[in-house]
């Protein structure tokens, strides 16, 4: 990494806060995501390939970085105890006695319906893009090509227990994902 780079970031850094604050209206999550931007360049400094200026390659990847944020801010809610309940009392309210959740997740409809729309497979790509390189080859050996658990771990050098780890957690962000990205449209 070269001086003249840092350089030119640090001069770039008050701007790219700015932004930041406009768009997350929080200057300490401003300077987190302006942060996390920065470093993304320096840890990969010959990612810029010099097609754009230095503030719009940053920028661009600024501007990921706050839809992260602000996507994560949706699924995210304070619980906060009263006066007269402890903080495992609020947990406790939010499941029924057999362990299930009060508030079941919203229906995603017909899935027949929903798996002959095109633009699906589009943003499931996208989705599956997201995922750690591994896992979504997993997942897509398990589900697309329909390879069995033990063919998965001789293909990719793993344990079983690995395997299903990997599926389970591909399967929670693939959720995740497209409830964000497709069934949170509708």
């Amino acid at each position: 990494m070269t001086a003249t780079l840092h350089r030119e970031l640090e001069a770039l850094r008050p701007s790219l806060v700015r932004f930041a604050v406009l768009q997350l209206r929080n200057e300490s999550l401003a300077e987190d995501v302006v942060q996390d931007a920065l470093i993304a360049v320096l840890e990969k400094p010959g990612s810029f390939a010099g097609q754009s200026s230095l503030r719009t390659y940053v920028t661009g990847i600024l501007k990921h970085k706050i839809v992260d944020v602000m996507r994560a801010s949706k699924r995210e809610f304070r619980i906060e105890a009263g006066e007269d309940q402890s903080d495992a009392d609020v947990i406790d309210a939010l499941f029924k006695p057999d362990g299930h959740t009060v508030d079941m997740p919203r229906r995603w409809g017909d899935p027949d319906a929903t798996l002959e729309q095109k633009d699906f497979f589009r943003v499931l790509e996208v989705c599956l893009e997201k995922l750690p390189a591994r896992t979504a080859r997993i997942f897509m050996m398990r589900e697309w090509l329909e390879f069995d658990t033990e063919e998965i771990c001789k293909e990719m050098g793993i344990s079983t227990s690995n395997a299903w780890v990997m599926l389970y957690r591909a399967r929670v962000q693939l959720r995740e994902c497209l409830d964000l990205n497709w069934f949170g449209k509708r």
